[in-house]
């Protein structure tokens, strides 16, 4: 009877194990899983980890034609083991593998069986079951978020230039990205009654709905000197109410009434590639909000007043954006004292 339960059929594997997924990673993790199962000639009943395991990281191509590491097969595992401890509870499950038994089978042996099934899909799912041996690494350098030096900084501020009205505004939106850290949506939101409240007596920038759908103040500081841009800007666009940031008519002499969106701030910026560690790049808003991250902490401010400047809710978010440490910075200073002539002096002997 078990040979007629486990016999495959069309279309089943993804049917049980992918059908109702909404979760985009999920659900790819899922499915390349029924499609393995499938190339086995195995169904769902018939778990098999350890081999799965094997063929993701030696002989399964990715994105990148490349097998997946071993960080990679732990998130895919983890997906299928709760993938299967959600079908174990779903009685509906249960009743269809009853109705797959024979009818003249005993309501004993119908239950024993399905029970057996079961549990050897919750033995072959055990976390103990095809482990896989990942190195934490501690220090990896970070090749794609780019935090710019002072310099620069300082460089990419001069790019736009101040003698057009383009100029002004691309040097404006700048500068208030790396004195703010905004996200591009924040700062395509912004109006100009945003940008002079108080907290704590301190001006500050009004970020009515960031991320999560949470307003929040971000104080100036010594960093207000980009509020002059953002003024310049205005006065000269006659903006005086309204949405801070807008678009050009054809010309780019004419201002539209209408928002610039986030597709455009990331247009503007890649019109303004600074040397880099020695290459030409272009960076983006986010490559500006980690820089200011990066630039406040190194200057000695608080990791959670950050936090709260950026409006994360995490303190560990935070802390990614601030990025690895340079090295000149983790070197030990001179703690100890050691005659190391006395080396030599051994050596000689």
């Amino acid at each position: 009877m078990s040979d007629q339960l486990t016999k495959p059929y069309n279309n089943a594997n993804f049917l049980v194990l992918v059908s109702d997924i909404q979760q985009k990673d999920e659900l790819h993790r899922l499915a390349t899983y029924a499609r393995w199962l499938d190339e086995q000639q195995r169904i769902w009943l018939q778990p098999n980890l350890v081999r799965y395991r094997d063929y993701l990281l030696t002989a399964y191509e990715g994105r990148d034609g490349k097998p997946l590491s071993g960080r990679s097969v732990k998130a895919h595992l983890s997906t299928i083991r709760a993938r299967y401890r959600a079908l174990l509870r779903d009685n509906t499950i249960r009743d269809e593998l009853y109705a797959m038994i024979p009818s003249e089978a005993s309501v004993a042996d119908r239950k024993a069986i399905v029970d057996e099934l079961l549990k050897r899909v919750e033995n072959a799912i055990d976390p103990d079951v095809a482990p896989v041996k990942t190195v934490k690494q501690q220090d990896v350098h970070d090749e794609v978020h780019l935090r710019l030096s002072a310099v620069e900084a300082s460089a990419l501020l001069s790019a736009p230039g101040l003698d057009t009205l383009k100029g002004v505004r691309d040097t404006a939106i700048i500068s208030l990205l790396l004195c703010t850290g905004l996200r591009e949506a924040e700062l395509c939101a912004l109006n100009v009654s945003d940008l002079r409240r108080r907290l704590g007596g301190e001006i500050s920038l009004h970020v009515r709905h960031g991320k999560g759908a949470k307003g929040r103040l971000i104080p100036y500081g010594d960093l207000d000197w980009c509020l002059a841009i953002v003024e310049c800007w205005m006065v000269s666009a006659g903006i005086t109410s309204g949405s801070v940031f807008r678009g050009f008519y054809r010309g780019a002499k004419r201002v539209r009434s209408t928002r610039l969106t986030v597709r455009a701030i990331n247009q503007i910026l890649d019109q303004y590639p600074i040397m880099i560690a020695g290459e030409l790049k272009t960076v983006n808003p986010h490559d500006l909000r980690r820089t200011y991250a990066r630039r406040l902490y190194e200057s000695g401010m608080d990791l959670l007043a950050i936090r709260d400047n950026l409006g994360h809710a995490d303190t560990r978010t935070t802390l990614k954006y601030i990025g690895e440490m340079d090295v000149d910075k983790r070197k030990p200073p001179t703690l100890y004292t050691f005659n190391i002539a006395a080396l030599r002096t051994l050596s000689s002997q």
